[in-house]
C-alpha cells in the first residue's frame, strides 16, 4: 500500500477489514522497538559534508521541484524556508507545469517558475535538486527532468518518500539510501538494487542524498547549509529555528506499524461524525516552515482537516517570499475551531507545541499517531 494512501483513504479499508476479521491486528507489535543511537563517527560526518559540497557555483543554486497536483506539504516548504533563512544559496520552487502547486495534505502555493522556465534561464542546471514526496512516484515529466539535472552535475536530494521518486529515475541503483518507514517495503520490492541503510536520517552516496521521514528535511537542510557555508553558519541557523543539536542519528526501530497506530487510525477514521474543519489565518510574513509543520500535523489526525483563510483570494507572501493561496476567503473563523498562530515560535518548537495541542484536543494516542506519520521522535535524543 502506498504510504500516502495509508492516511488518506486506505485506512477506511483497514477499518472494514477489522470489522470483518480483526485477527490482523494481533499480528502487529504492541509497541515500537526502541533501539540505541550511538553517536555518528566524525569520519562519517565529515564524509557526508564533503559529499554535499557545492558541485558548481560558489553561491549554489537550489531547485525544489514538485508536481502541480499533490506534492507533500512539509517536504516542499521546510527546505525552502530553512535554506532561504540561511541566505547561503539561491533557492527556487519549481513545478512541472504552469499554475499553483497543490500540496498534500494541505496548502496551495505559487511556485517561482516551471521547470521549462528554469531550464531556459539556467541551461547549465542547478547545483542541488530537492525532491519531495509526490502523489506519483513515476511522473514521467519530473523523472526525466531530475535525470537531466543529474547529468548536468546537480546533487539530487530525495526527502522522505521523495526517495521513491528519485529511485524511479534509476539514479539510486546500486547505491545506499533511506526513506520513510512506511515506504520501505515498496522501496525493496520495486527497487531491489538499492541498498537500504537503517538508523540514519540522511544517507549520501555518489551525488544522491536521501532522508527518512517528513521531519528529516530539518536536519537535512542544516547539513546542507554546513556543507555550503560551514559549521558556524549551520549552528546559527539551527539556533534560529529551535534545533540546537542535529546529526544523522535515527532509531529506525522506533517507527513502525504498531497495534496502537492501527487502532488510532481505525478509531479516528470511523468517528466520521466527529471531524472538524480547523482554520489557520494567513497573513503576510507568516513563517512557511512553522505553517507547514502545524498544518501538516493537524491534517494527519483523522479527526480534523486544516484550511487556510484570508480576507482576499490573493496569495499571501510568506516570511521568505513564497506566495501562499488561501483555501477560503473569510475575515474570521469560529473561535472553537480557530488554530492559534504558530509564527511566534521557532519552527522546531512550533511542531512540539502543535503535537501538545493535538494531545490536549484528541488525546495522546492521536498525537503519537501524527508523530509516527511525520517520523518525528517526540521524546529522546535530539533528532
Amino acid at each position: 500500500m502506498n504510504w500516502r494512501l495509508l492516511a488518506w483513504g486506505g485506512l477506511a479499508a483497514a477499518a472494514l477489514f477489522l470489522i470483518i476479521g480483526g485477527g490482523w491486528l494481533l499480528t502487529l507489535p504492541s509497541r515500537a522497538a526502541l533501539g540505541n543511537m550511538p553517536p555518528i563517527a566524525s569520519q562519517e560526518a565529515d564524509a557526508t559534508i564533503a559529499a554535499l559540497k557545492p558541485p558548481k557555483r560558489q553561491r549554489p543554486l537550489i531547485a525544489i521541484v514538485g508536481i502541480n497536483d499533490q506534492t507533500e506539504t512539509t517536504d516542499y516548504l521546510m527546505p525552502y524556508g530553512i535554506l532561504k533563512r540561511a541566505d547561503v544559496a539561491d533557492v527556487v520552487t519549481l513545478a512541472t507545469g504552469p499554475g499553483p502547486v497543490t500540496l498534500f495534505p494541505v496548502l496551495k502555493v505559487e511556485p517561482d517558475a516551471t521547470i521549462a522556465a528554469f531550464d531556459a534561464q539556467h541551461p547549465d542546471g542547478a547545483d542541488y535538486v530537492i525532491v519531495p514526496a509526490m502523489s506519483r512516484d513515476d511522473d514521467p515529466v519530473v523523472v526525466q527532468w531530475i535525470r537531466q539535472q543529474a547529468q548536468k552535475g546537480a546533487v539530487v536530494i530525495g526527502v522522505c518518500v521523495g526517495t521513491m521518486v528519485v529511485a524511479s529515475t534509476g539514479l539510486l541503483d546500486g547505491k545506499r539510501a533511506t526513506t520513510h518507514w512506511y515506504s520501505l517495503k515498496d522501496l525493496r520490492e520495486k527497487h531491489p538494487a538499492i541498498h537500504y541503510i537503517r538508523d540514519r536520517r540522511i544517507v549520501v552516496d555518489q551525488g544522491v542524498a536521501t532522508t527518512t521521514g517528513i521531519t528529516a528535511s530539518m536536519p537535512m537542510s542544516l547539513t546542507l547549509i554546513e556543507a555550503i557555508a560551514g559549521r558556524e553558519k549551520a549552528q546559527a541557523v539551527a539556533r534560529d529555528i529551535g534545533l540546537p543539536h542535529w546529526d544523522a542519528r535515527h532509531d529506525s526501530g522506533a517507527f513502525q506499524f504498531t497495534r496502537p497506530f492501527a487502532l488510532t487510525a481505525i478509531g479516528n477514521t470511523l468517528a466520521f461524525w466527529n471531524k472538524e474543519q480547523l482554520g489557520i489565518a494567513l497573513a503576510p510574513g507568516i513563517d512557511e516552515v512553522s505553517l507547514a509543520l502545524a498544518a501538516d500535523a493537524w491534517s494527519r489526525t483523522y479527526r480534523s482537516r486544516t484550511v487556510t483563510f484570508a480576507a482576499t483570494a490573493e496569495a499571501q507572501p510568506s516570511r521568505n517570499g513564497l506566495r501562499i493561496l488561501p483555501d477560503q476567503v473569510a475575515t474570521q473563523w469560529p473561535a472553537e475551531r480557530l488554530l492559534q498562530p504558530v509564527g511566534s515560535l521557532p519552527p522546531a518548537q512550533a511542531l512540539d507545541q502543535t503535537l501538545q495541542r493535538i494531545e490536549a484536543r484528541y488525546g495522546g494516542r492521536t498525537a503519537d499517531f501524527v508523530a509516527m506519520q511525520l517520523e518525528y521522535p517526540r521524546q529522546g535524543p535530539p533528532n
